[in-house]
């Protein structure tokens, strides 16, 4: 009786990992800082490039479209078909770069790391100043404290406060 007992059941288990689009992320051994990113620029750049030349060229074949002469009506149709699916091409362009404007604003917004740590020095000195101020403070408060005690117990009370001395 120690057979598992086989069943229709699926038994949950670890899912494969799916490496899809696999890029190097990590700068090359023999490559330097300024290296990898220069080269993260040029790919950045290219990106860019690529989709401007895209809405260029789709407005130039679009105003060539629009010319006005004699044409017949399957001349108009396949004109009106070409113009449209220019456009449509422009408008992936203009999403493409609307995406790429949106990320490296996200880049530098989150790897701004000089300013990051400019902000965590100037609260890091903010908070030592406070403390330091409040230990003056506490320890003027003590000082206060215990003088104050000092000056009752050499005035001659006792601790009962009835001011006879005890031997």
């Amino acid at each position: 009786m120690s057979d598992v007992p086989q069943t229709d059941v699926s038994r949950p288990s670890a899912l494969p990992t799916a490496k899809l689009l696999q890029r190097q992320t990590q700068p090359l051994v023999d490559q330097n800082s300024n290296e990898y990113l220069d080269s993260i620029e040029e790919e950045w750049n290219k990106k860019v490039d690529v989709e401007i030349e895209t809405l260029v060229d789709g407005m130039t074949d679009l105003v060539s479209l629009a010319s006005i002469e004699d044409k017949d009506k399957f001349r108009i149709a396949q004109e009106a078909f070409q113009a449209q699916c220019r456009a449509e091409s422009m408008i992936r362009a203009a999403h493409s770069l609307m995406s790429t404007i949106h990320s490296m604003k996200l880049l530098l917004l989150l790897s701004d790391e000089a300013q990051i740590a400019k902000r965590r020095d100037a609260e890091l000195r903010v908070v030592q100043s406070e403390k330091s101020e409040a230990q003056k403070k506490v320890a003027a408060l003590l000082d206060e404290l215990l003088s104050s005690r000092t000056d009752d117990g050499s005035s001659g009370e006792n601790s009962r406060g009835d001011g006879m001395q005890t031997t």
